[in-house]
Parts: structure tokens; C-alpha cells; sequence
């Protein structure tokens, strides 16, 4: 393959994306809600909190925080799950904010999709900019992969900026750098929608060595042509390749192309399956059928075990399925990140089952 990962490094991965407080009403709607769990999450911060939780990695987040109560909450969990905090803090006036976004969430039922929700006003994430983060004061004490996504870009101008300049410095240093298209319409439509997304995602794009995206993202957000055979399900890895091959053609310096291939049959019972795409070999993961508890999360879960095969020198299909199983395990959990062992990763990896474990 030819990513050429640093040996060592200060951190092996660092992340650049929003926090939130995810209030999850579990399987009542939310507009019957008496009660709710409170989850911490994003989607670049989710991928450092699981690689250092599950997969025992030096990480860390570079994000902005409110120095009032939800903070200290988000603070705590930040460090409950081993990153290392990078923080821009906001003073908070307790009338205008700025706030920690909040995100509001129900885990549905067979046949109820889960509905999620924000109030994103005046987050202190949209505040941040180019010029917030000494890039390389910290690339030079070594970072082994930087990543960052769509959902940090789209929270304005400036963080679109922000995620440019800091994928330019991780380049420099000879980084990893990678990029998750989660591209989320509530968020872009007041950006001008798709077109906008398009725009900064290819600019993004442009700079990483690793894309994380389901297939329909690569055509929706990037523009990329689709082949001229329709895919035969959603689980078909040779039409991903056939797209991650055009997605190659406009973007030639991204090394790996790599999405989870995903069947819903209801919102408790997905057929979940994995491909990965490189210039040199593809990797395919055969689908399985998962009972889902909660799958908000999942992606993100796919990425960092992906990553840390990646990380560890795993063969292409060993990362793969690392990937595969530990986004697999953090659907049976409640919450945006892992609660998994890495021990258990690599079981069902391995092909493991759900027999007990005397």
C-alpha cells in the first residue's frame, strides 16, 4: 500500500472537529421524551476517543470549548475516554453563549427510523478559524495521522478554512491525513445546501491520502459520475470500486477509498458489510446481520478500527475487518463511542460469535 505511515510520534492520530451533548431519548420520541441520556460525541472527536479507549492509541482533539457547566461535563468525558484535550475556551456570558452544540436523538424502533435533531446556535465550534491551533509547533513533536470531517466543515466559513489549513500543515509534516464525507443536509442548508458542501468537500478532498464514505456520498458530495451499472444492493463492493476508481481519476493522490456497506431492513436489524480501495488491492468484508441497538456512532467506529489496522502495519483486508467489527460492536452499545475491547474486535474480526463468555 502506499501510505507511508511515521513509525512513532507524540500522538499517533489527532483530530480537529466539534464536541457536542447528545441528548438521546432512547426509543421514545423525543416529543414524548420524560428523560434522556446524555452522550458526548462528534464526529472527528468520536474517532480519537475510540482509538484511544478500544485500541490503547496516543490521540488527541484540537476543538473549542465554553468554560460553563456542559463544558466541564464534555471536559470529563473528553478525558474518561483518554484523549488529550487541545482546547480554544470560550468565556460564556449565560444569555447569548457561545454553547456547546447540542444534539437531540431518538434510537427509533423497527419500523421508526431514529430522528436526530440540532440547536447548533451560536456554537463556539463555528467560531474557530485559521490561526486558532500552532500547527506546527504540534506537528513537530510528531503526529502519525491527522483526520478531520465533513461535519466540522460545515459549521461555517471559517471552520472550512480551518480544516484546510490544518490538513496543509499535517501534509507538510508528513502526516496521514483523512477525511470523512459525512455530509449532513440540516447543517448545509443554511450554507447553500449540496452545492456548498460539494465545493469545500472537494477542496478537502484534495488534500487527504484516506476518504471515509459510503458510495452514495462519494456521487452526491464530491459530484462524482456514477458507473453506468447500478449498483445490484447496497452491498455490492465492485460498484464502490468502480466509483472509488473515478473518485481516483479526479482526486490521484488519495491512497484509500474505503466506505461500510450497509443494507436496512429496519432500524433494529441492518446487513452490515465493509469494502476498502486502494490503487495496489481491494479488501471486501462479507455482510452480516446485525441487531442494532443504537447505530449513531457506527461510521465513525468503522474509521478508527480501520485506522489502527492501518496504524499497526495490518494487511489491507486485516484493517478492513477490524474496521467491519468494531463498527459492527458500537451499534450494540448506547452512545456515539466504544465501549468494546480491542480483544473483542479482533474476536469477531476473526469471525467470532455471540455465544456467552464464561
Amino acid at each position: 500500500m502506499a501510505l507511508e505511515i511515521h513509525a512513532d510520534g507524540l500522538f499517533d492520530l489527532v483530530s480537529l472537529g466539534a464536541l457536542v451533548h447528545r441528548l438521546d431519548s432512547g426509543v421514545v420520541p423525543f416529543r414524548k421524551a420524560t428523560e434522556c441520556r446524555i452522550h458526548v460525541s462528534g464526529g472527528e472527536f468520536n474517532v480519537a476517543a475510540n482509538l484511544a479507549d478500544c485500541f490503547g492509541q496516543r490521540t488527541a482533539v484540537a476543538t473549542a470549548l465554553v468554560d460553563y457547566p456542559v463544558g466541564e461535563l464534555i471536559a470529563e468525558r473528553v478525558r474518561a475516554m483518554g484523549v488529550t484535550p487541545i482546547y480554544r475556551i470560550f468565556a460564556h456570558d449565560g444569555v447569548r453563549g457561545p454553547n456547546m452544540a447540542t444534539v437531540y436523538s431518538d434510537v427509533g424502533h423497527g419500523l421508526r427510523p431514529p430522528v436526530v435533531f440540532y440547536n447548533r446556535a451560536n456554537e463556539a465550534a463555528a467560531e474557530l478559524g485559521p490561526g486558532d491551533f500552532d500547527w506546527r509547533a504540534l506537528f513537530a513533536d510528531g503526529v502519525r495521522w491527522f483526520h478531520t470531517g465533513g461535519i466540522f466543515a460545515s459549521l461555517s466559513e471559517s471552520t472550512t478554512e480551518l480544516a484546510l489549513e490544518a490538513l496543509r500543515a499535517a501534509k507538510a509534516a508528513g502526516a496521514v491525513t483523512s477525511f470523512d464525507l459525512n455530509y449532513r443536509e440540516k447543517l448545509w442548508r443554511v450554507r447553500g445546501g449540496l452545492p456548498a458542501a460539494a465545493h469545500a468537500f472537494g477542496s478537502i478532498a484534495d488534500l487527504a491520502d484516506v476518504i471515509v464514505g459510503y458510495e452514495a456520498a462519494l456521487e452526491r458530495e464530491l459530484g462524482i459520475e456514477p458507473p453506468e451499472t447500478a449498483p445490484g444492493s447496497p452491498l455490492d463492493a465492485d460498484y464502490f470500486f468502480a466509483l472509488a476508481e473515478r473518485m481516483h481519476e479526479r482526486f490521484p493522490d488519495v491512497k484509500v477509498f474505503a466506505s461500510t456497506l450497509r443494507e436496512v431492513h429496519s432500524t433494529n436489524r441492518h446487513v452490515l458489510g465493509a469494502a476498502v480501495w486502494t490503487p495496489e488491492e481491494t479488501a471486501v468484508v462479507p455482510a452480516v446481520e446485525l441487531e442494532v441497538l443504537d447505530r449513531v456512532g457506527s461510521g465513525d467506529a468503522f474509521a478508527s478500527g480501520l485506522f489502527y489496522g492501518l496504524l499497526s502495519g495490518a494487511t489491507l483486508e486485516e484493517a478492513a475487518r477490524l474496521g467491519w467489527a468494531h463498527g459492527a460492536l458500537v451499534t450494540t452499545y448506547p452512545g456515539d463511542t466504544t465501549m468494546a475491547t480491542l480483544a473483542e474486535v479482533r474476536a469477531l474480526a476473526a469471525g467470532g460469535s455471540a455465544e456467552i463468555q464464561r
